[in-house]
């Protein structure tokens, strides 16, 4: 079953709800049913992308009963989707203060597949989904490619559509750099440099951005924190582990 026969007002109630008292039902459980780290090209040493598979096609909007037939688009039906994670982009934005007033909005250049590199891993990246997807273990499953589609094959329409759909999979990381040099923001205390008593303790410490999820990384940058703040010395190998 994929979510498509849930994304539903009554149904999708009920689903919460069950999954609220009672802690079963498929609003329990996460959609993304599986992962996978992988190489685009042969001659890399580690994974430089992350799919996610998705029992769904990432509908926008409940349906309300009796009614979703009067607004229905093309992704109103079963099906999965692959997402892909660019895990070491070469790309660097920028983010800096638009004035000394601290409510003014900063001024962000995201700078997304500035380099070559970039925008190749998304085009094998695709390729690769689609090579996986065309095995007969999904004849069962498959049915017509609804994204990018399957005119989307040359170099250039790849990038446009990478372009148009690509986001950031709340993953960014390093708008507060920590480092020992003079561009950077917070030393290797997690304190901003030239001023006193002001510590940043988030993701955006991290000098770049880490090859996975960055849920598990932060959590351990705010245990270390605690230890600074606290005074208190770093556990030896021997100790973390009789604490696991």
């Amino acid at each position: 079953m994929t979510l498509h026969s849930l994304v539903r007002l009554d149904r999708a109630a009920l689903a919460m709800a069950r999954a609220a008292l009672f802690r079963t039902g498929p609003a329990a459980t996460f959609p993304a049913e599986g992962g996978l780290f992988v190489r685009t090209r042969p001659e890399l040493e580690q994974p430089d992308m992350q799919w996610h598979f998705l029992i769904g096609l990432g509908a926008k909007r409940l349906r309300i009963p009796l009614l979703w037939q009067l607004n229905r688009d093309r992704m109103d039906r079963d099906g999965f989707t692959i997402r892909m994670c660019h895990l070491r982009p070469e790309s660097r934005g920028r983010l800096r203060l638009r004035s000394a007033d601290p409510a003014d909005r900063v001024r962000i250049l995201a700078n997304y597949h500035a380099t070559e590199t970039d925008r190749r891993t998304f085009r094998d990246g695709l390729r690769m989904a689609r090579d996986l997807v065309a095995q007969p273990a999904f004849d069962g499953w498959r049915g017509e490619e609804l994204n990018p589609g399957p005119d989307v094959v040359s170099d250039q329409d790849i990038d446009a559509y990478v372009r148009r759909i690509a986001e950031t999979i709340y993953h960014p990381v390093g708008t507060c750099r920590m480092g020992v040099d003079d561009g950077a923001v917070v030393d290797p205390d997690l304190r901003v440099r030239g001023i006193d008593g002001l510590r940043v303790i988030d993701a955006s410490v991290m000098p770049r951005l880490i090859g996975g999820n960055t849920n598990a990384p932060t959590m351990m940058i705010a245990e270390k924190a605690v230890d600074l703040l606290l005074g208190r010395a770093a556990l030896g190998r021997d100790q973390r582990r009789a604490a696991a």
